[in-house]
Parts: structure tokens; C-alpha cells; sequence
């Protein structure tokens, strides 16, 4: 699927409108990318439906601070979408430990363009990251 372009910003191709998601996440993200019932998975979660993905994304920018999304890359396949990134946010404890996640997501597009299914890897483990919480310099 080459330069899908919605009808809401017809100057912009869905991957021009990831990037900008990844630049200012977690505020101002694009939600009618995806499909209603979209499905995502992480080391963490799993589940269906856009709205709950729009709930967590909100609790993520209210409980953490200071967060930053850097993607490194971003390619398309035919209805495949791959991202490479770096996830970082301070953590809401007393010594606010600095966390950083690296990471790849794989986005997959229905007949419309819409995003049906987000799927993320870690380059860690769930127990590194909860080190990351509790030791100096832990990040992976």
C-alpha cells in the first residue's frame, strides 16, 4: 500500500502523520488512524478497541513525566508499517528515576488505511525495566 492519505490532512501520508504522533506523544496523538476496533499488544497489555488505546495513551501522559518518543525508523510494506524507537519518561516516584525502553512496533493497515492492529516489542524484559525503577544507570 504506497502513500495512504486520509481525508482529514489529504496533504499528509500516513506515515508522515506516525512520525509527527512519535514527535509530540504522548499529546495531540491521531486516533481516527485507527480502527475502531484495533488491536494492541506489548509486553505489558493486551487488548481491542481505540478507545481503550486512547485511555491508556492519556494515563501514560498524565502518571509520567517528561516523556519523549524517539522513533529512529519507520518503513512500509505493502499494508505493514515497522517503527524503530526509544521510549524515555521520569518515573512519579521520590528520586525519579529516568527509564528508557527501546523498542519496535509493527503496525498493520485494513483496505481503508486505517491502523487494525499495533503491536510492540521490547528490546528488554518487563523485570529490566522494573530495575530501571530501582538501580542506578540500569538501563538496558
Amino acid at each position: 500500500m504506497d502513500a495512504v492519505l486520509l481525508s482529514n490532512e489529504p496533504m499528509k501520508t500516513i506515515l508522515e502523520q506516525i512520525k509527527e504522533d512519535y514527535e509530540q506523544f504522548p499529546h495531540h496523538q491521531r486516533y481516527e488512524l485507527y480502527a475502531p476496533n484495533v488491536y494492541f499488544k506489548d509486553p505489558m497489555t493486551e487488548f481491542r478497541g481505540v478507545t481503550r488505546y486512547q485511555r491508556m495513551i492519556g494515563f501514560m501522559g498524565r502518571w509520567f513525566q517528561d516523556m519523549e518518543l524517539q522513533l529512529h525508523t519507520i518503513t512500509q510494506t505493502d499494508n505493514d508499517i515497522y517503527t524503530e524507537w526509544v521510549l524515555r519518561w521520569t518515573s512519579p516516584l521520590p528520586w525519579r528515576p529516568r527509564i528508557t525502553i527501546a523498542g519496535k512496533s509493527t503496525l498493520q493497515l485494513d483496505e481503508n488505511g486505517l491502523i487494525i492492529a499495533h503491536i510492540d516489542h521490547w528490546y528488554c524484559s518487563r523485570l529490566d525495566v522494573l530495575r530501571q525503577h530501582f538501580l542506578t544507570n540500569a538501563t538496558p
